[in-house]
């Protein structure tokens, strides 16, 4: 059976206004708030495995941190230096990763000198999504996961979607085909829509 940990008494008012503050706290960090609540919990008389329950945690979270409150107070409250998983990528894999797309995809044709159009890679995707990235880190020798590109390019604001890419061509009136919509499509119904009667 466990052996029952319970929250010390605070030491003075000022921890104690502290502590109950800090459980209260809309803008205090999560881990300082959570831990913190569990002392609260605990000065109100409720075993851990009933914190546990209250706080939706396991009763061993509760009992660890009821005794880092107990042997340190409120510093105890915080997470430790180095706790959580530690990051799989460097910071110098992230700015390779980030510098990939301002290379062109390697499917991508490019008109050389000679005036000639050619892909470096003919099976490459001819515009960067996520599985081309993905593809471009692991032959740069980097190993990342679809989802972890995906958050690094949110995390600078860039956002994937699904686009309709656009050839390129020696014709004028090429750019303004693009952008035109076609004339028999309104882009907005107007009126109502009409419907056949049912009896």
């Amino acid at each position: 059976m466990p052996k029952h940990v319970q929250a010390r008494a605070a030491q003075d008012a000022q921890e104690e206004r502290q502590v109950r503050k800090l459980a209260r706290s809309h803008h205090a960090p999560a881990d300082w708030k959570f831990h913190a609540q569990m002392v609260v919990e605990s000065w109100a008389g409720k075993t851990p495995q009933e914190i546990a329950t209250t706080l939706s945690c396991h009763p061993r979270t509760v009992r660890i941190h009821l005794n880092r409150f107990n042997a340190q107070g409120i510093n105890g409250l915080g997470m430790r230096e180095g706790a959580g998983r530690k990051p799989r990528l460097t910071e110098q894999e992230r700015s390779r990763i980030l510098a990939l797309v301002k290379r062109p995809p390697p499917g991508r044709l490019e008109r050389y000198a000679d005036g000639s159009l050619q892909a470096r890679e003919e099976e490459g995707s001819a515009q960067w999504s996520l599985d081309a990235l993905t593809e471009a880190a692991h032959a740069a020798g980097i190993q990342v996961e679809r989802s972890q590109i995906r958050r690094i390019y949110l995390r600078e604001g860039v956002r994937w979607r699904n686009r309709q890419s656009w050839g390129t061509s020696d014709d004028k009136d090429f750019a303004p085909k693009e952008l035109r919509s076609s004339p028999t499509t309104p882009s907005h119904p107007t009126g109502r829509r009409p419907s056949a009667l049912t009896s």
